[in-house]
C-alpha cells in the first residue's frame, strides 16, 4: 500500500529545486525567478518585488531623486500665513526649509509642527526645525535605505560633489522602486477620477487612462491607433522611461510628470498651451 500522507514540497522547497544547478550570474537567476513565475511558483507581485530589490542594489540616488529645481521648500523668512498655504496646497508631510536660497538648507519642518500655530501660540519655526540628512548624489539606495530605518529618517537632502543641494529623496521614493507606486495624497480610486482638472487648462491624469477618454474630456486629437493609454503616448514621446519632474510638449500640451518609478509611469499633469 502507498503512503500518500508525505507533505506537499513547501514554496520554498519548489523554488529551490528551480535553482538547481545554482545560477552563476544575475541574468541567469532572473531568468530562473521568471521560469518559476511562468510555471506558477511566484505570482506576478512577487516576481515584480524581487526584481525591484536586485535593481535596488545597483541604482544611485541620483536616478530616484526628486531635482532641485522641482523640490518643495519652506523659506524660513516667509510670513506665517504664506507657509501654512504652502503646506496646505502641496500636502506633504516633510519639507526643507531653507533661508533665502535653495542651496542653503536649515533643517526639516513637520507639517504637524504648524499645528500650534492654529492653537494662536507665539513660535519660532527656526526652533521647531529639525537636523536635515545629506547624501551624496553616488549613494547605493540598498545603502539609503538601510540607514533611513536605523535613523529612523524619512528624508534626505541630496548634495553634489560640490557640497550643493543637487535635491531630495524620501524614504518613499526608494520603497517604490522595489513595491511600485505607494498611494498619496494626489491617488484616486475610481476610475471616473482618472482624469482631475486642476485649473481651466491644466488636468491631472492618471497614466492608464485611455487617450479616447483624455481626449473626450479635455477636448484633445491623439491618436489612439498605436497606443491605447495617455501613459504609452507620454513614454513614446520621450523615447525612454521619463523621471519624476521631467517635462514635454506633445503637440498643444505640456506634460509634466509627476509619479514615475524605473519601471512605470504612474500620473502626469497636462497643461494646454494657449
Amino acid at each position: 500500500m502507498s503512503d500518500d500522507s508525505s507533505p506537499r514540497p513547501s514554496l520554498i522547497e519548489r523554488i529551490t529545486a528551480w535553482l538547481s544547478p545554482e545560477p552563476d550570474n544575475r541574468e541567469e537567476l532572473l531568468d530562473l525567478l521568471r521560469a518559476a513565475y511562468d510555471n506558477n511558483l511566484l505570482d506576478a507581485d512577487a516576481l515584480s518585488m524581487i526584481e525591484g530589490v536586485m535593481q535596488v542594489s545597483e541604482m544611485q540616488v541620483r536616478e530616484i531623486m526628486i531635482p532641485r529645481a522641482q523640490m518643495d521648500v519652506v523659506d524660513i523668512n516667509d510670513p506665517h500665513d504664506e507657509i501654512l498655504r504652502f503646506v496646505l496646497e502641496t500636502a506633504h508631510s516633510r519639507f526643507p526649509a531653507v533661508d533665502g536660497e535653495r542651496d542653503n538648507v536649515l533643517g526639516i519642518l513637520l507639517a504637524k509642527d504648524l499645528l500650534r500655530l492654529y492653537a494662536g501660540e507665539d513660535v519660532n519655526l527656526r526652533e521647531m526645525l529639525r537636523p536635515a540628512v545629506y547624501v551624496p548624489e553616488s549613494k547605493r539606495l540598498n545603502v539609503l535605505l538601510r540607514e533611513f530605518r536605523s535613523s529612523r529618517n524619512h528624508i534626505a537632502i541630496v548634495v553634489d560633489e560640490y557640497g550643493g543641494a543637487a535635491g531630495l529623496v524620501t524614504i518613499e521614493d526608494v520603497l517604490e522602486q522595489i513595491v511600485g507606486d505607494i498611494e498619496d495624497e494626489y491617488d484616486y480610486d475610481e476610475d471616473e477620477d482618472n482624469i482631475l482638472q486642476e485649473s481651466d487648462h491644466t488636468w491631472r491624469v492618471k497614466a492608464q487612462t485611455e487617450i479616447a477618454d483624455f481626449n473626450e474630456i479635455v477636448g484633445a486629437e491623439f491618436s489612439d491607433g498605436e497606443f491605447d493609454t495617455v501613459g504609452g503616448l507620454v513614454v513614446n514621446a520621450f523615447g525612454r522611461m521619463p523621471k519624476r519632474g521631467e517635462l514635454i510638449d506633445i503637440d498643444n500640451y505640456r506634460v509634466r510628470v509627476t509619479r514615475a518609478d524605473s519601471r512605470r509611469l504612474h500620473t502626469v499633469v497636462v497643461e494646454k498651451l494657449t
